[in-house]
């Protein structure tokens, strides 16, 4: 349990350090009004009247994720869509749980610098600028790194036990684009052509990749 409350102390304490990324806030508060149907950057702010403690609070980072996937990886977000409370208010937590072997497949936030905590494991991490360098390492209970704005990055797993993060980001919503899920499984989907000269693949390949990625049908 103290691991967990110093675990989110350390990511607090490390987005009042990074610059903002969201737009600063123009009143005390302005709760997330889902249904309010207004179109703006971030969503309209619910009536003062209407809100309630429970609009700032959130348990869904207390317990690991039910890992059921081919990656060996879960994200729990706990971002404005479960906090409406944090609708202008530029920061958000997620919860990553691994399985020993688990990956965190290569991906972005395009609104958000991400930093982790490791609260237990071991990950290899790394991120790749845009003139191609990665920066990698090993890291263990403890442990924090930093995932800059924009940048592909991923997680691994290599431990033989479980291991899990909580990451801190300085936006209230910073989005995620999977680089192999984004490719080869968006709809419309990316034309074969333009897959396979890019990955100097057959359009075989292509469609395999495709189908492997393809969401599953209910």
């Amino acid at each position: 349990m103290a691991a967990k409350f110093f675990a989110y102390f350390v990511v607090v304490v490390a987005l009042s350090s990074v610059a903002k990324s969201d737009p600063d806030l123009l009143q005390d508060i302005c709760v997330a009004d889902a249904s309010a149907g207004v179109k703006v950057n971030g969503f309209a702010c619910k009536n003062d009247a209407a809100v309630t403690e429970a609009d700032f609070f959130f348990s869904g980072l207390a317990k690991p994720a039910v890992i059921n996937n081919t990656v060996g990886s879960v994200v729990t977000g706990a971002n404005v869509v479960q906090i409406p409370g944090l609708n202008t208010l530029g920061v958000s937590l997620s919860r990553i749980d691994y399985l020993p072997g688990g990956l965190n497949p290569p991906h972005t936030h395009p609104r958000a610098t991400e930093i982790i905590f490791v609260l237990e494991g071991e990950l290899d991490v790394g991120f790749i600028t845009t003139s191609n360098k990665l920066y990698s390492k090993s890291i263990k209970k403890g442990d924090v790194f930093v995932f800059p704005k924009g940048l592909v990055h991923f997680q691994k797993n290599n431990g033989h036990e479980p291991a899990s993060v909580i990451a801190g980001f300085n936006s209230q919503f910073p989005g995620t684009q999977s680089i192999a899920a984004t490719l080869f499984a968006s709809t419309p989907a990316v034309p074969d052509n333009v897959l396979s000269k890019a990955f100097q693949i057959g359009t075989k390949e292509v469609n395999k990749i495709k189908s492997r990625l393809a969401p599953k049908k209910s």
